[in-house]
């Protein structure tokens, strides 16, 4: 009873500032907003609002799906194409209304949806916003993906007797530790206590959940959705003007691909590729960074040095002696796996980072290697090398890049192998996670 008093005492701290700093807060996010949108389009134009309105059949239930970021918005993806699929019987029993967070979420995500799907951006987490966009919608349910625990959008949804679920559920060690210092854990407690349904991806979490306040009764193993992520269609015309146009472009030159690069990794990437081609001369580097403008910073400053650069952005053609190909857009990740055989996952070569998800490039059957700062993929990497140790090589050093670089580009035999390994490994830890998850949201939360 203590505690559930101190998570009340917690949260009416938390309501009270965030409202006071609601307005504030409101409008940076729009500031925030209209610059992209104006840095996207080169002008100060007008700025589109982020989607219409939106209209669903009246009297017809709505869940609502929020994710956080693009990672978080592909994995729902799967989810929300099994419920509008035409094998699944109640397709016309709800709608589905998605929320993300990031601006580079809803370019992306909006042009993958099924019909049917409402998208929006998300609310602040202010009572006053998340108070007017509940009940606006007034969804029958809400599932939450990963580690999305917002105060005032649980506590009001709950009040309002919304049914909760948290899907691909995600502590990390380092959120654990700060939900369980003593002015945050009661309220932890509380949020938690309002959900009907937690599917963590691990053991580990699961019992992080626990010892923050979770009940062992709702707490139920589904898998990954992040392995059904690469498990969809790419729409005939992107494949036709990308994957098509690219394939010709590059035509036979040897190839690998360094997706999803941050700040700094590129450094690594480009060294790797100096000195790799020693031995390949026309080996071509398509070099995708996570945000655009990096990319196109890059870009900029290898035309400097007078490096022969392609920059994707500007539709500028692959030729025999470009060295490196910069892709500064967003979307085309999914395509690009396709184009080369050869894939480094970025986000894990410097320390602080956490790694990205490599099922999208195993699904393209790539051969994969990616850094040693890897996050909670780690579990993803160990399960899939158990299933077949070719599937993902982990590298420690740049030297080590290098060296398992050189192999793979340089033995079409060993490429194969491992191009195989990770598309089967793919294939066996894709296998019904979608249906188990759902199965789950039926039983516990719908």
């Amino acid at each position: 009873m203590k505690s559930v008093w101190k998570g009340r005492l917690a949260y009416e701290i938390y309501r009270a500032v965030t409202r006071a700093a609601g307005p504030a807060l409101y409008y940076l996010v729009e500031w925030r907003r209209r610059r992209r949108w104006w840095r996207k389009q080169g002008s100060t134009e007008r700025v589109p609002p982020f989607a219409a309105p939106g209209v669903r059949p009246p009297g017809t239930p709505l869940v609502w799906v929020h994710a956080v970021s693009l990672g978080e918005a592909l994995a729902a993806l799967p989810l929300l194409r099994h419920h509008y699929s035409t094998s699944v019987p109640t397709t016309s029993s709800f709608v589905i209304l998605m929320t993300t967070t990031t601006f580079s979420a809803f370019e992306v995500v909006k042009d993958l949806l099924p019909d049917g799907v409402i998208f929006q951006m998300a609310p602040i987490d202010t009572p006053a916003e998340v108070q007017r966009f509940i009940g606006y919608w007034n969804p029958c349910a809400i599932l939450l993906i990963e580690s999305e625990l917002w105060p005032n959008l649980i506590l009001y949804a709950a009040q309002k007797g919304i049914r909760l679920g948290l899907l691909n559920a995600r502590m990390s060690s380092k959120s654990f530790k700060r939900w369980s210092t003593p002015p945050a854990l009661p309220l932890i407690s509380l949020m938690l206590s309002k959900f009907s349904l937690i599917a963590p991806l691990s053991n580990t979490e699961a019992l992080r959940f626990q010892l923050l306040g979770a009940s062992p009764t709702i707490i139920h193993f589904a898998g990954d959705l992040k392995y059904a992520v690469g498990d969809y269609e790419i729409k005939e015309k992107e494949r036709k003007m990308i994957l098509d146009d690219l394939k010709e472009q590059i035509a036979d030159r040897p190839t690998w691909l360094a997706a999803s690069i941050h700040s700094g990794e590129e450094q690594v990437m480009l060294r790797a590729h100096n000195e790799l081609t020693k031995m390949f001369p026309e080996l071509l580097l398509i070099l995708v960074t996570r945000h655009p403008r990096d990319g196109h910073c890059i870009a900029l400053e290898l035309k400097g040095q007078k490096v022969n650069v392609a920059i994707r952005s500007k539709k500028e053609v692959i030729s025999r002696s470009t060295r490196i190909y910069v892709v500064d857009t967003l979307g085309e990740l999914r395509v690009l796996y396709r184009v080369s055989g050869v894939a480094v996952i970025g986000g894990s070569f410097l320390p602080g980072l956490c790694g990205h998800n490599i099922s999208e490039a195993a699904a393209a059957s790539c051969a994969i290697l990616t850094g040693s700062y890897v996050g909670h993929f780690h579990q993803m990497i160990t399960e899939m090398r158990q299933i077949n140790p070719f599937s993902v090589k982990q590298v420690r050093e740049e030297r080590e890049l290098v060296e398992a670089l050189k192999m793979l580009l340089g033995d079409e035999k060993i490429r194969e192998t491992h191009r195989k390994a990770a598309r089967e490994s793919f294939e066996i830890m894709s296998k019904g996670v979608v249906r188990s998850v759902w199965d789950l949201v039926s039983i516990f939360v719908l």
